[in-house]
């Protein structure tokens, strides 16, 4: 797996000072694309599909190359990324890339967007589930406070909130992430983000009633 999606990645260049952030992401991602998500390139527009948001948006070589690996791009478009006319920008765009789910720029509204989802799928009793995934440091973004705190009273357990926490947030939360959503009666689980077997197992934990969060560590250092 690494050696295929690295090799994606190698495809687009331009944005470098944003690597670590695609880094950061690439075994999360993996994991939940192969083994977790009910989504394919030709559900993508199945009401009952799992939806996947991701709100850190910056730096997406690492989603843009797990979407080509399961076949929903075309592998030679990564070699148009950030180009004039390219539909792969800087950040992903739902009306341009087949699979993506919301158009992400400012940091700390996937969240939000995760919870109205959730919300819509449970009023029309569909089946779908929404994975969230955020950035340690964007939890420091006010929006996320509302979002952490009704989808827990809303027992929203159709909804996933996947942290990757590289230790760049600048204020932290007492305690640690995971304690910032099981105050507000969030399942949580705090696992080392590169071990694919322990993220499969916190992804798929049985959390009735409950949204779950996921805090994957990552350790600050090179992607390789």
């Amino acid at each position: 797996m690494r050696n295929e999606l690295a090799g994606l990645i190698e495809r687009m260049t331009g944005d470098e000072k944003h690597d670590w952030a695609a880094g950061s992401t690439i075994d999360v991602l993996w994991v939940l694309y192969d083994r977790v998500l009910n989504v394919t390139p030709d559900t993508v527009d199945d009401p009952d599909r799992d939806r996947f948001l991701l709100s850190k948006g910056h730096g997406p070589m690492s989603y843009y190359a797990v979407l080509a690996a399961k076949g929903f791009l075309d592998h030679d478009l990564l070699d148009t990324w950030t180009s004039f006319g390219s539909p792969l920008g800087q950040h992903p765009d739902r009306v341009l890339v087949p699979g993506v789910e919301i158009g992400s720029g400012s940091l700390g509204h996937g969240l939000g967007l995760g919870v109205g989802t959730a919300l819509g799928l449970r009023a029309r009793r569909r089946r779908g589930r929404v994975f969230v995934l955020v950035g340690d440091g964007e939890l420091d973004e006010g929006s996320n406070h509302e979002a952490i705190a009704i989808a827990g009273r809303l027992g929203l357990d159709r909804l996933t909130t996947v942290v990757v926490d590289n230790s760049s947030a600048s204020h932290g939360w007492p305690g640690g992430i995971a304690r910032r959503f099981d105050v507000e009666g969030w399942h949580t689980a705090t696992v080392d983000g590169r071990d694919h077997d322990a993220l499969h197992r916190a992804f798929t934990a049985a959390h009735p009633g409950r949204p779950s969060a996921v805090v994957a560590t990552i350790e600050p250092e090179e992607y390789t």
